[in-house]
């Protein structure tokens, strides 16, 4: 996987934009600080944190995922996860389901069914649509992976929870957004729209 160079303030341009075209974010920003979001150096690793993230609070993923990390000597590999059997996932907290997600990531990693050393390469729906060929992996799984393995900068996961709430939030609605109007209400954000998301993530901490 090639080294990534990532420059002193890599989201000054995405930060001044935002503050120009919305005065609540403008507020946020200064509130939040600099954006703190950098690509991750292990792909595999953020893809099984993301499964395990799914459709359970930060708090409890972050506590979860912990647990299953110690055990992992150096960088995610199909044999460095040999050790996450079910038994040991199961004592970690993950839920049945999510253990066969985990396993099935290894079983098409170790087989080369998915092969992640370049998919840095592809757009992001071609990313999207080759992750959501592994088993546990859905849309909203794929999206994290490109925020936060990949620092995409213009990606909208209208399906997360958090992302629902912090919109409705931010623009005072009475109720969460359907994915047309997170759309609408998003079109001036683009193409920075990940840099946002990470700003409305703060609000639901």
């Amino acid at each position: 996987m090639p080294k990534k160079i990532i420059p002193a303030e890599p989201w000054s341009d995405a930060i001044t934009h935002l503050k120009s075209v919305d005065q609540n974010f403008s507020d946020l920003i200064v509130k939040v600080g600099p954006c703190l979001l950098k690509p991750a150096d292990d792909y595999l690793k953020t893809l099984a944190q993301a499964i395990i993230s799914q459709q359970i609070s930060t708090k409890a993923a972050e506590t979860i995922f912990g647990r299953v990390s110690a055990a992992i000597d150096g960088r995610w590999t199909a044999d460095s996860m040999s050790c996450l059997d079910s038994d040991f996932l199961k004592n970690c907290g993950v839920s049945q389901q999510k253990r066969n997600y985990i396993l099935s990531l290894m079983d098409c990693v170790g087989s080369g069914r998915l092969n992640l050393t370049k998919i840095h390469e592809l757009d992001d729906e071609q990313i999207i649509d080759t992750l959501t060929q592994v088993k546990g992996i859905g849309r909203w799984t794929a999206e994290m992976f490109l925020i936060f393995g990949l620092n995409r900068p213009d990606v909208l996961p209208v399906a997360d929870l958090g992302i629902k709430s912090a919109i409705k939030r931010h623009f005072e609605l009475s109720v969460d957004p359907k994915p047309k109007e997170f759309e609408r209400l998003t079109h001036g954000w683009k193409p920075y729209r990940t840099v946002a998301m990470w700003y409305l993530w703060r609000l639901s901490d």
